[in-house]
Protein backbone atom coordinates (compact mmCIF):
# COMPACT_ATOMS: atom_id res chain seq x y z
CA UNK A 1 0.00 0.00 0.00
CA UNK A 2 1.27 3.57 -0.52
CA UNK A 3 1.72 5.69 2.22
CA UNK A 4 2.14 9.68 2.53
CA UNK A 5 5.59 11.06 1.94
CA UNK A 6 5.93 13.78 4.67
CA UNK A 7 9.24 16.16 4.33
CA UNK A 8 11.46 16.49 7.23
CA UNK A 9 10.32 20.10 7.82
CA UNK A 10 6.88 18.79 8.28
CA UNK A 11 8.12 16.09 10.70
CA UNK A 12 9.97 18.57 12.61
CA UNK A 13 6.83 21.02 12.71
CA UNK A 14 5.25 18.38 14.44
CA UNK A 15 2.62 19.90 16.85
CA UNK A 16 2.26 22.92 14.89
CA UNK A 17 0.86 21.27 12.39
CA UNK A 18 -2.99 22.37 11.83
CA UNK A 19 -5.47 19.79 12.79
CA UNK A 20 -8.51 19.11 10.52
CA UNK A 21 -12.17 19.80 11.59
CA UNK A 22 -15.04 17.94 10.15
CA UNK A 23 -16.78 20.21 7.22
CA UNK A 24 -13.59 21.71 6.17
CA UNK A 25 -12.23 21.67 2.43
CA UNK A 26 -8.76 19.87 2.45
CA UNK A 27 -6.32 19.45 -1.23
CA UNK A 28 -4.64 16.20 -1.60
CA UNK A 29 -3.27 14.01 -4.12
CA UNK A 30 -4.74 10.24 -4.93
CA UNK A 31 -2.01 7.78 -3.30
CA UNK A 32 -4.39 4.42 -4.35
CA UNK A 33 -7.64 4.13 -5.68
CA UNK A 34 -9.28 0.30 -5.10
CA UNK A 35 -12.50 -1.44 -5.89
CA UNK A 36 -14.25 -0.06 -2.68
CA UNK A 37 -12.22 2.92 -1.67
CA UNK A 38 -9.56 5.82 -2.41
CA UNK A 39 -6.69 6.83 -0.31
CA UNK A 40 -5.35 10.51 -0.48
CA UNK A 41 -2.34 11.77 0.57
CA UNK A 42 -2.59 15.57 2.70
CA UNK A 43 0.71 15.89 3.49
CA UNK A 44 1.55 16.29 7.02
CA UNK A 45 -2.08 16.35 8.28
CA UNK A 46 -2.41 12.42 7.17
CA UNK A 47 -3.57 10.44 4.85
CA UNK A 48 -7.54 10.35 4.06
CA UNK A 49 -10.33 8.38 3.40
CA UNK A 50 -12.78 8.21 0.86
CA UNK A 51 -15.68 5.63 0.43
CA UNK A 52 -16.27 4.91 -3.29
CA UNK A 53 -19.69 5.86 -2.77
CA UNK A 54 -18.03 9.52 -1.92
CA UNK A 55 -15.83 9.30 -5.00
CA UNK A 56 -18.66 10.36 -7.12
CA UNK A 57 -20.28 8.77 -10.63
CA UNK A 58 -18.66 10.59 -12.98
CA UNK A 59 -15.15 10.56 -11.32
CA UNK A 60 -12.18 8.24 -13.03
CA UNK A 61 -9.30 8.61 -10.72
CA UNK A 62 -5.72 7.89 -11.25
CA UNK A 63 -2.90 7.84 -8.57
CA UNK A 64 -1.18 11.29 -8.63
CA UNK A 65 -4.66 13.05 -9.25
CA UNK A 66 -4.93 16.22 -7.45
CA UNK A 67 -8.80 16.76 -5.65
CA UNK A 68 -10.22 18.51 -3.49
CA UNK A 69 -12.52 16.92 -0.97
CA UNK A 70 -14.73 17.54 2.64
CA UNK A 71 -13.58 16.32 5.90
CA UNK A 72 -16.52 13.99 7.22
CA UNK A 73 -14.57 12.82 10.82
CA UNK A 74 -11.22 14.12 10.95
CA UNK A 75 -9.63 11.13 12.25
CA UNK A 76 -10.98 7.30 12.42
CA UNK A 77 -9.95 4.48 14.57
CA UNK A 78 -7.57 3.30 12.27
CA UNK A 79 -6.07 7.20 12.26
CA UNK A 80 -7.14 7.86 8.69
CA UNK A 81 -9.86 11.04 8.40
CA UNK A 82 -12.92 10.17 6.48
CA UNK A 83 -13.72 12.67 3.44
CA UNK A 84 -15.99 13.08 0.53
CA UNK A 85 -15.48 14.44 -2.68
CA UNK A 86 -18.86 14.05 -3.55
CA UNK A 87 -19.64 16.58 -1.07
CA UNK A 88 -16.71 18.91 -1.92
CA UNK A 89 -17.77 18.98 -6.03
CA UNK A 90 -21.03 19.05 -4.81
CA UNK A 91 -20.75 22.53 -3.11
CA UNK A 92 -19.13 23.63 -5.96
CA UNK A 93 -20.80 22.10 -8.56
CA UNK A 94 -24.49 24.23 -7.49
CA UNK A 95 -22.63 27.02 -8.65
CA UNK A 96 -21.69 25.93 -11.43
CA UNK A 97 -24.89 24.92 -12.63
CA UNK A 98 -26.61 28.03 -11.65
CA UNK A 99 -24.01 30.28 -14.08
CA UNK A 100 -24.21 27.28 -16.83
CA UNK A 101 -28.49 26.92 -16.90
CA UNK A 102 -28.41 31.73 -16.72
CA UNK A 103 -26.16 31.07 -20.01
CA UNK A 104 -28.19 28.35 -21.55
CA UNK A 105 -24.99 26.58 -22.36
CA UNK A 106 -25.19 23.05 -23.77
CA UNK A 107 -23.17 20.59 -21.95
CA UNK A 108 -21.94 17.22 -21.94
CA UNK A 109 -23.22 14.64 -20.08
CA UNK A 110 -23.27 10.46 -19.44
CA UNK A 111 -26.16 9.10 -17.79
CA UNK A 112 -24.64 6.59 -14.90
CA UNK A 113 -28.16 4.99 -14.42
CA UNK A 114 -31.75 4.99 -15.92
CA UNK A 115 -35.18 4.30 -14.54
CA UNK A 116 -38.69 4.13 -16.29
CA UNK A 117 -38.66 7.54 -15.50
CA UNK A 118 -35.88 8.78 -17.52
CA UNK A 119 -32.11 8.91 -16.56
CA UNK A 120 -29.87 9.11 -13.72
CA UNK A 121 -27.00 12.23 -13.99
CA UNK A 122 -24.25 13.66 -12.02
CA UNK A 123 -23.01 16.78 -13.27
CA UNK A 124 -20.14 18.35 -11.48
CA UNK A 125 -20.58 16.77 -8.85
CA UNK A 126 -24.44 17.24 -8.46
CA UNK A 127 -27.34 14.36 -8.98
CA UNK A 128 -29.88 15.10 -11.61
CA UNK A 129 -32.33 13.73 -13.41
CA UNK A 130 -33.30 13.78 -17.30
CA UNK A 131 -36.56 13.30 -17.95
CA UNK A 132 -38.08 10.73 -20.62
CA UNK A 133 -40.04 13.65 -21.81
CA UNK A 134 -37.03 15.57 -22.31
CA UNK A 135 -35.49 13.38 -24.68
CA UNK A 136 -34.51 13.99 -27.76
CA UNK A 137 -36.73 12.58 -31.05
CA UNK A 138 -33.58 10.19 -31.78
CA UNK A 139 -33.33 9.37 -27.77
CA UNK A 140 -37.20 8.82 -27.00
CA UNK A 141 -38.64 5.16 -26.47
CA UNK A 142 -41.44 5.06 -29.01
CA UNK A 143 -42.87 1.78 -28.08
CA UNK A 144 -45.85 0.26 -28.76
CA UNK A 145 -48.37 -0.45 -25.71
CA UNK A 146 -46.48 1.51 -23.44
CA UNK A 147 -44.02 -1.37 -22.61
CA UNK A 148 -43.00 -0.59 -19.17
CA UNK A 149 -39.94 -3.14 -19.72
CA UNK A 150 -39.39 -2.28 -23.34
CA UNK A 151 -39.28 1.26 -22.03
CA UNK A 152 -36.37 0.91 -19.65
CA UNK A 153 -34.49 -1.46 -21.98
CA UNK A 154 -34.31 1.57 -24.40
CA UNK A 155 -33.66 3.94 -21.72
CA UNK A 156 -30.37 1.60 -20.56
CA UNK A 157 -29.14 1.87 -23.72
CA UNK A 158 -27.99 5.32 -23.38
CA UNK A 159 -26.00 4.76 -19.82
CA UNK A 160 -22.77 5.87 -20.51
CA UNK A 161 -23.57 8.10 -23.75
CA UNK A 162 -22.25 11.35 -24.01
CA UNK A 163 -25.49 13.47 -24.79
CA UNK A 164 -25.92 17.17 -25.06
CA UNK A 165 -28.47 18.66 -22.85
CA UNK A 166 -29.44 22.43 -21.79
CA UNK A 167 -30.46 22.68 -17.86
CA UNK A 168 -33.50 23.00 -17.31
CA UNK A 169 -34.65 23.51 -13.70
CA UNK A 170 -32.19 24.12 -11.09
CA UNK A 171 -32.91 24.70 -7.00
CA UNK A 172 -30.69 23.91 -4.40
CA UNK A 173 -32.81 24.42 -1.93
CA UNK A 174 -34.96 21.53 -3.18
CA UNK A 175 -31.95 19.51 -4.15
CA UNK A 176 -33.40 19.62 -7.86
CA UNK A 177 -31.57 19.09 -10.89
CA UNK A 178 -33.10 18.50 -14.19
CA UNK A 179 -31.79 18.27 -17.84
CA UNK A 180 -33.36 18.36 -21.14
CA UNK A 181 -32.14 17.01 -24.47
CA UNK A 182 -34.79 18.67 -26.31
CA UNK A 183 -33.68 22.21 -26.06
CA UNK A 184 -30.15 21.59 -26.42
CA UNK A 185 -31.69 20.34 -30.43
CA UNK A 186 -33.76 23.24 -30.47
CA UNK A 187 -31.89 25.81 -32.25
CA UNK A 188 -30.46 23.65 -34.98
CA UNK A 189 -33.65 22.39 -35.06
CA UNK A 190 -35.27 25.50 -36.24
CA UNK A 191 -33.01 25.86 -39.23
CA UNK A 192 -33.21 22.52 -40.15
CA UNK A 193 -37.09 22.59 -40.16
CA UNK A 194 -36.99 25.91 -42.17
CA UNK A 195 -35.11 24.26 -45.20
CA UNK A 196 -38.47 21.55 -45.49
CA UNK A 197 -41.23 21.72 -47.33
CA UNK A 198 -44.50 19.83 -48.24
CA UNK A 199 -43.56 17.31 -50.95
CA UNK A 200 -39.92 16.51 -50.45
CA UNK A 201 -38.47 13.20 -49.91
CA UNK A 202 -36.62 12.49 -46.55
CA UNK A 203 -34.96 9.64 -45.36
CA UNK A 204 -34.54 8.58 -41.69
CA UNK A 205 -34.62 5.68 -39.13
CA UNK A 206 -37.34 4.13 -37.44
CA UNK A 207 -37.42 5.05 -33.73
CA UNK A 208 -40.39 3.46 -32.92
CA UNK A 209 -43.28 1.35 -33.65
CA UNK A 210 -46.95 1.65 -32.21
CA UNK A 211 -50.09 0.70 -33.32
CA UNK A 212 -51.19 3.95 -35.03
CA UNK A 213 -48.13 4.27 -37.08
CA UNK A 214 -44.23 4.53 -37.33
CA UNK A 215 -41.87 7.39 -35.66
CA UNK A 216 -38.66 8.83 -37.22
CA UNK A 217 -35.92 10.48 -36.73
CA UNK A 218 -34.93 12.53 -39.97
CA UNK A 219 -31.79 14.70 -38.82
CA UNK A 220 -33.13 15.12 -34.93
CA UNK A 221 -36.53 16.21 -36.35
CA UNK A 222 -38.99 13.70 -35.30
CA UNK A 223 -41.63 12.17 -37.73
CA UNK A 224 -44.62 10.06 -37.83
CA UNK A 225 -45.85 8.31 -40.53
CA UNK A 226 -49.59 7.02 -39.51
CA UNK A 227 -50.24 3.66 -40.32
CA UNK A 228 -52.72 5.13 -43.49
CA UNK A 229 -49.54 6.53 -44.87
CA UNK A 230 -47.82 2.99 -44.65
CA UNK A 231 -49.14 1.51 -47.72
CA UNK A 232 -51.87 1.59 -50.62
CA UNK A 233 -52.80 -1.94 -48.84
CA UNK A 234 -55.01 -2.16 -45.48
CA UNK A 235 -52.18 -2.10 -42.80
CA UNK A 236 -53.48 -3.65 -39.67
CA UNK A 237 -50.04 -4.20 -37.91
CA UNK A 238 -47.90 -1.36 -39.13
CA UNK A 239 -44.88 -3.84 -37.65
CA UNK A 240 -45.14 -6.16 -40.41
CA UNK A 241 -43.65 -3.40 -42.79
CA UNK A 242 -41.09 -1.62 -40.49
CA UNK A 243 -38.61 -2.62 -37.35
CA UNK A 244 -36.84 -0.06 -34.79
CA UNK A 245 -33.28 1.04 -36.82
CA UNK A 246 -34.47 0.80 -39.89
CA UNK A 247 -33.43 3.55 -43.06
CA UNK A 248 -36.59 4.45 -44.58
CA UNK A 249 -37.63 6.78 -47.35
CA UNK A 250 -40.65 9.23 -46.93
CA UNK A 251 -42.73 11.98 -48.45
CA UNK A 252 -43.13 15.13 -46.19
CA UNK A 253 -47.05 15.49 -46.29
CA UNK A 254 -47.23 18.06 -43.66
CA UNK A 255 -45.15 20.06 -41.22
CA UNK A 256 -45.90 21.27 -37.58
CA UNK A 257 -43.28 23.27 -35.33
CA UNK A 258 -42.26 20.23 -33.68
CA UNK A 259 -42.62 17.01 -36.25
CA UNK A 260 -43.37 15.91 -39.61
CA UNK A 261 -46.29 14.22 -41.03
CA UNK A 262 -44.89 11.50 -43.37
CA UNK A 263 -46.10 9.12 -46.07
CA UNK A 264 -44.14 6.26 -47.67
CA UNK A 265 -47.13 5.44 -49.87
CA UNK A 266 -47.07 8.69 -51.26
CA UNK A 267 -43.47 7.55 -52.80
CA UNK A 268 -45.13 4.55 -55.11
CA UNK A 269 -47.63 4.81 -57.66
CA UNK A 270 -51.19 4.18 -56.32
CA UNK A 271 -52.27 0.91 -57.67
CA UNK A 272 -55.90 1.64 -56.99
CA UNK A 273 -56.20 3.72 -59.64
CA UNK A 274 -55.25 0.75 -62.35
CA UNK A 275 -57.00 -1.92 -60.20
CA UNK A 276 -60.42 0.21 -60.40
CA UNK A 277 -60.30 0.46 -64.18
CA UNK A 278 -61.50 -3.36 -64.35
CA UNK A 279 -64.92 -2.56 -62.72
CA UNK A 280 -68.15 -1.12 -64.06
CA UNK A 281 -71.70 0.03 -62.54
CA UNK A 282 -73.44 -2.77 -62.88
CA UNK A 283 -70.29 -5.43 -62.90
CA UNK A 284 -71.22 -8.55 -60.51
CA UNK A 285 -67.97 -9.00 -58.47
CA UNK A 286 -67.04 -11.36 -55.70
CA UNK A 287 -65.27 -9.72 -52.64
CA UNK A 288 -64.26 -10.74 -49.00
CA UNK A 289 -65.07 -9.00 -46.14
CA UNK A 290 -62.92 -7.47 -44.36
CA UNK A 291 -65.04 -4.92 -41.60
CA UNK A 292 -68.37 -4.96 -40.07
CA UNK A 293 -69.64 -1.90 -38.67
CA UNK A 294 -73.21 -0.86 -37.57
CA UNK A 295 -73.46 1.08 -41.11
CA UNK A 296 -72.22 -1.81 -43.59
CA UNK A 297 -69.28 -3.87 -44.46
CA UNK A 298 -66.12 -3.31 -46.15
CA UNK A 299 -65.22 -5.92 -49.04
CA UNK A 300 -62.32 -6.25 -50.61
CA UNK A 301 -63.11 -6.61 -54.54
CA UNK A 302 -59.15 -6.27 -55.27
CA UNK A 303 -55.80 -6.03 -54.00
CA UNK A 304 -55.73 -2.50 -53.79
CA UNK A 305 -59.49 -2.19 -53.92
CA UNK A 306 -61.95 -1.81 -50.91
CA UNK A 307 -65.74 -1.24 -51.44
CA UNK A 308 -68.77 -0.55 -49.13
CA UNK A 309 -72.21 -1.93 -48.58
CA UNK A 310 -73.77 0.53 -46.52
CA UNK A 311 -76.92 -0.89 -44.72
CA UNK A 312 -79.40 0.46 -46.90
CA UNK A 313 -78.70 -1.94 -49.56
CA UNK A 314 -78.60 -4.93 -47.31
CA UNK A 315 -82.72 -5.76 -47.82
CA UNK A 316 -84.57 -6.16 -44.93
CA UNK A 317 -84.58 -2.19 -44.30
CA UNK A 318 -83.30 0.03 -41.55
CA UNK A 319 -83.39 -2.52 -38.47
CA UNK A 320 -81.08 -5.02 -40.67
CA UNK A 321 -77.78 -6.08 -38.20
CA UNK A 322 -74.81 -6.25 -40.07
CA UNK A 323 -73.14 -8.82 -37.71
CA UNK A 324 -75.93 -10.94 -38.96
CA UNK A 325 -75.85 -10.69 -42.61
CA UNK A 326 -71.81 -11.11 -43.06
CA UNK A 327 -68.75 -12.90 -41.46
CA UNK A 328 -64.89 -11.36 -41.52
CA UNK A 329 -62.98 -13.06 -43.93
CA UNK A 330 -66.42 -14.40 -45.71
CA UNK A 331 -66.51 -14.35 -49.57
CA UNK A 332 -70.21 -13.24 -51.66
CA UNK A 333 -71.20 -11.85 -54.51
CA UNK A 334 -72.27 -8.30 -54.59
CA UNK A 335 -72.96 -5.77 -57.83
CA UNK A 336 -71.28 -2.71 -57.87
CA UNK A 337 -73.70 0.59 -57.78
CA UNK A 338 -70.85 3.70 -57.99
CA UNK A 339 -67.73 4.31 -58.71
CA UNK A 340 -66.07 7.99 -57.76
CA UNK A 341 -62.63 8.07 -58.76
CA UNK A 342 -62.02 11.29 -56.84
CA UNK A 343 -62.87 10.17 -54.01
CA UNK A 344 -61.55 6.69 -54.15
CA UNK A 345 -65.16 5.55 -52.99
CA UNK A 346 -67.03 2.45 -54.73
CA UNK A 347 -70.38 1.46 -53.51
CA UNK A 348 -71.85 -2.32 -53.45
CA UNK A 349 -74.88 -3.82 -52.91
CA UNK A 350 -75.42 -7.39 -51.82
CA UNK A 351 -76.33 -9.63 -55.28
CA UNK A 352 -78.89 -11.80 -53.18
CA UNK A 353 -80.71 -8.76 -50.64
CA UNK A 354 -82.57 -11.74 -48.77
CA UNK A 355 -80.80 -10.37 -45.04
CA UNK A 356 -81.06 -12.13 -41.81
CA UNK A 357 -82.60 -9.98 -39.36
Amino acid sequence: MATATLTMDELLEGDNVKQLTAGEVVTGHVLSVRKHEVLIDLGAQGVGFVPRREVGFSKQLVEGDEVTASVVDSELDNGYSLLSLRKAAKDRGWEEVQVKMDAGETIDISPYDANRGGMLVEYEGVRGFLPVSQLSAEHYPRVGSADKDEILSRLNSLVGQKLKVRILDCDRKANKLIFSEKEAVKDGLAERFEKLKVGDTVSGVVTGVVDFGVFVNVEGIEGLIHISEISWERVNNPGDYVKVGQNVDAKIISIDKERLSLSMKQLTKDPWLDEVEQFKKGNNVDGTVTRITPFGAFVQISPAVEALVHISELGGGSDVDPEKVFKLNERKEFIVLEIDKDSRKISLSLADKKAKK
